[in-house]
């Protein structure tokens, strides 16, 4: 018979043991946050705290050796920029026709690229080449193909008897012109996405799809574009948060024009900065900042939610 006193000494170890296996349990649990903090310090200092001070500083009048609280002035002046409803209309038009571009695009690229062709793997490099581009040399190159008496593009249409247009020039097709190069330098990043979504769908329901007698346009709609999804949402949420920031690429070739015709939120915030009202530019990037994630996260969230239907 065991007494209370023999059962005590027996229990000891037990709880020695439970104890030692709880404190490497935290130790395991800790280990993998530690991994974590060089990314989260490189998070807060280069994003979170110029996010916090460029909400104060849009608060200001400010030069690099002095500020003034304004309070909303900055803002009410910014929402009161003549050229603000076209450039918020332009923006919207830009990151629509983008995006869509790129989606459709991506994935009729990605669909080619990863059949049996010969030259698969060249062409996969000719198509991601432009991404590798710096977008200001892809500007003036592309600025110097649409000169209309010089340019690249307007001889050879010329040749084919069409008189072509003043692509930079003309207020209707300047903005157009900017988002098809924009879409020619991008679709290789939809392109790649689209290659790794394709290859990932298993073989088995391609092979399902040829029992059932069905061809190349039924294995295309029933099977790749359903089931390649989660790279149409990767691709539509960056290839839109990318147009609805675009600058570089549309400064460089039009610089808004012909007069504000091709102007986005950015490109105004940047004319703002170049006249010396640096509070006014940063009110307008805070601004372009709430823009983007209320545009965004419903978008987000409604992609999600279809993905996780599908």
């Amino acid at each position: 018979m065991v007494t209370k006193q023999d059962a005590g000494p027996r229990t000891r170890p037990g709880v020695a043991r439970e104890q030692e296996q709880a404190a490497r349990g935290r130790q395991r649990a800790a280990y993998p946050y530690a991994l974590y903090l060089p990314a989260a310090v490189v998070y807060v200092v280069i994003f979170l705290v110029p996010t916090v001070m460029a909400f104060y500083f849009a608060l200001t009048r400010w030069t690099l050796f002095d500020s003034t609280f304004v309070g909303l002035e900055n803002f009410r002046e910014f929402f009161a920029e003549q050229n603000l409803r076209i450039g918020f209309t332009n923006t919207l038009i830009y990151a629509v026709v983008t995006s869509g571009l790129k989606v459709v695009l991506g994935l009729l690229l990605g669909v080619l690229l990863t059949s049996k062709l010969r030259l698969r793997g060249f062409l996969r490099s000719v198509v991601f080449f432009p991404v590798l581009v710096s977008t200001v040399a892809v500007g003036i190159t592309f600025s110097a193909l649409l000169r209309p008496d010089t340019g690249l593009v307007n001889k050879v249409l010329a040749l084919a008897g069409i008189d072509g247009p003043d692509w930079l020039g003309d207020a209707n097709t300047a903005l157009l012109s900017v988002a098809l190069v924009d879409v020619w330098k991008g679709v290789g990043i939809a392109t790649v996405i689209y290659i790794a979504g394709i290859l990932s769908i298993p073989r088995d329901y391609y092979q399902a799809v040829a029992v059932d007698g069905g061809g190349a346009w039924h294995r295309f709609r029933h099977v790749t574009v359903p089931l390649s999804w989660p790279a149409t949402y990767s691709v539509i949420i960056l290839s839109f948060i990318g147009g609805l920031r675009s600058f570089d690429l549309i400064w460089t070739m039009t610089r808004g024009g012909p007069g504000f015709t091709s102007d986005t939120i950015a490109s105004i915030i940047y004319k703002q900065y170049q006249a010396g009202f640096f509070g006014l530019s940063t009110a307008g990037n805070v601004i372009l900042f709430v823009v983007v994630t209320a545009i965004v996260v419903p978008l987000n969230y409604f992609l999600g939610k279809r993905q996780v239907a599908s």
